[in-house]
């Protein structure tokens, strides 16, 4: 069933739109990712022009993060008091995005900074995912003697002033370290169309030194906040959201979340940060060979 994009100009597969935004759920509630790394690139390779598909991921992701946070709320995996302090840096730092994003299309580059800066970040978290996956899997054997006991957080982190308690993580941190983390979830939020979950997730194991058990959840309810208010911003400022698209998304996004959210306590936590990682890194190589590739012919012509 064809179904007409107003925003876009052109006419897609309804059930394949739903059908993507379904998928994406599912890692949404799977990884603690609001999936838009998955969706905007997607969504460009199916020909919706990358500002549209940049804007209109935003509220799929907000649909899906809805979703997986009400499931991972009901199991006691969100420090709601961590997610607050990235919220307030993420809003400043969506405002910031959204003058970057009016200044990249006034360049007339906009296609082309959306797909670098893809590449740039999908392949190297993708590339520090996989290692740290591995390693926690027995696959990669470093030749660095590792201390049998991890750090809980970043020597960086540690030496910030002005501790705060964060009990439901286990934390006795400073607030500016989550603060940071969410002034840049924002701004990618707005110029690529991601939950930034794919960047928060492994800076609030790492970083932070987060309890797995509120990593996801947490990361949730800040990419719900954020993308709310992106997708606000692009409505009113860059006006690239188009609402057949963004409804299509959503519908698939909402049901997904649900099955990620229960996919969690049956899997491996490992084995998933593997499997992130592999889908992370292939995106990345597809979006370098579309700026890459170009065929010899454009245009052929076909003799009968």
């Amino acid at each position: 069933m064809d179904i007409y994009l107003p925003i876009a100009n052109m006419s897609v597969n309804a059930l394949l739109i739903v059908a993507l935004g379904g998928l994406v759920g599912i890692l949404s509630g799977l990884f603690g990712v609001g999936g838009g790394f998955l969706t905007t690139p997607l969504l460009i390779f199916y020909g919706i022009p990358p500002g549209v598909a940049v804007a209109s991921a935003t509220t799929q992701i907000t649909g899906a993060s809805v979703s997986g946070v009400m499931a991972h709320m009901k199991r006691g995996g969100v420090d709601v008091r961590m997610g607050l302090v990235m919220i307030a840096g993420g809003l400043v730092g969506s405002l910031a995005g959204a003058g970057l994003f009016r200044l990249a299309q006034a360049s007339g580059q906009l296609d082309t900074i959306i797909g670098l800066l893809y590449v740039f970040l999908l392949g190297s978290i993708g590339f520090l995912m996989l290692r740290d996956a591995m390693k926690a899997l027995g696959w990669w054997k470093s030749a660095e003697e590792e201390s049998p006991r991890r750090r809980r957080h970043h020597k960086w982190v540690a030496a910030l002033p002005m501790r705060w308690r964060f009990y439901a993580s286990g934390l006795y941190i400073s607030p500016l370290a989550p603060l940071a983390l969410g002034f840049i979830a924002g701004i990618l939020t707005v110029l690529l169309g991601i939950g930034g979950g794919f960047v928060l997730v492994p800076a609030m194991i790492y970083l932070l030194g987060m309890a797995p058990r509120v990593v996801v959840g947490t990361s949730l309810i800040m990419i719900l906040a954020v993308s709310a208010a992106t997708t606000m911003i692009h409505a009113l400022t860059t006006r690239s959201v188009d609402i057949v698209l963004a409804a299509l998304l959503l519908l698939g996004g909402v049901v997904g979340a649900q099955y990620g959210a229960r996919l969690t306590t049956r899997l491996k936590p490992d084995l998933l940060r593997f499997s992130l990682a592999i889908i992370i890194l292939l995106v990345a190589a597809r979006m370098a060979l579309g700026l890459t590739y170009r065929p010899d012919e454009l245009f052929s012509i076909e003799y009968l």
